[in-house]
């Protein structure tokens, strides 16, 4: 027959401030319980969504008691926060077109939705220990059927940390912090988020690239591949070839292969 045992569970930010308070509550030794962590816990992602840590002290040899449970509250792990997200999330372009959402129909929002952009930027900002400025406002549409974006430029010293190896940083930057507004705002938004003009002169060079690729394919009679590209860099490829008389662009293989072929018409 098992023993019968009294016990407590803790949570925490960490294990042994957990297990500290939880022998303080008691006023019992270490020695004097069994404990069983029930949940490590996380620090998130860029400190989003962190999980606090839990465990179980059960008293050795005592009569049992009912379970209580610090008042102290748990933090959804990350998981759940971007699967709450992502019910607010911009759908993908490439399988669902979305009507447009101009800026006249933010219903009075403006403002509201420019403050908190720059609130959640430079709130993840912090988190990453970065010392920056933040500016938001409201672009132009790529065409009729797109919607207005958010843009927020991030200016200061040494901001390179924030772009990454082929943007890789500032793609996850934009894409949580995009999740993070649309749900704070009730509507799927879309944001781009550029960091000291970086997407600007990447910009101007995806469309010289495009357009002397576009005349190596004229020249030669041959399609021409380019090196693979996210998804956000390949769309500034078609944009600015999708008009040209004499060629057509697709994009061919999988991600992050993914890459834009040029095909002579």
């Amino acid at each position: 027959m098992s023993e019968k045992r009294a016990v407590l569970e803790v949570i925490a930010p960490t294990i042994e401030e957990a297990i500290e308070k939880g022998l303080n509550e008691l006023g019992l030794p270490n020695d004097a319980v069994d404990i069983e962590v029930l949940d490590e816990g996380s620090k998130g992602l860029f400190g989003l969504g962190s999980r606090q840590a839990r465990i179980r002290l059960s008293i050795k040899g005592a009569a049992p008691v009912a379970e209580t449970a610090s008042t102290e509250e748990s933090i959804p792990d990350e998981s759940e926060l971007y699967a709450e997200a992502e019910e607010s999330a911009p759908e993908s372009p490439r399988l669902v077109e979305k009507a447009p959402l101009p800026k006249q129909d933010f219903a009075g929002l403006e403002d509201h939705i420019l403050d908190v952009s720059e609130d959640i930027v430079s709130e993840l900002l912090q988190k990453m220990h970065v010392r920056a400025e933040v500016s938001a406002s409201f672009g132009e549409p790529d065409d009729e059927r797109s919607r207005t974006p958010i843009l927020v430029d991030i200016s200061g010293k040494d901001l390179s940390i924030l772009i990454g190896r082929q943007a890789e940083t500032l793609n996850a930057l934009q894409y949580i912090a995009g999740l993070i507004v649309s749900k704070e705002i009730g509507r799927n938004l879309t944001m781009i988020i550029d960091v000291q003009g970086y997407r600007k002169r990447r910009e101007q060079q995806l469309r010289q690239l495009a357009r002397r690729i576009a005349d190596q394919a004229i020249k030669t009679g041959r399609r021409q591949m380019l090196e693979p590209m996210p998804a956000n860099e390949r769309r500034i490829i078609h944009i600015e070839l999708r008009d040209h008389p004499q060629v057509s662009t697709e994009s061919i293989g999988e991600d992050p292969r993914r890459k834009v072929t040029i095909i002579p018409k």
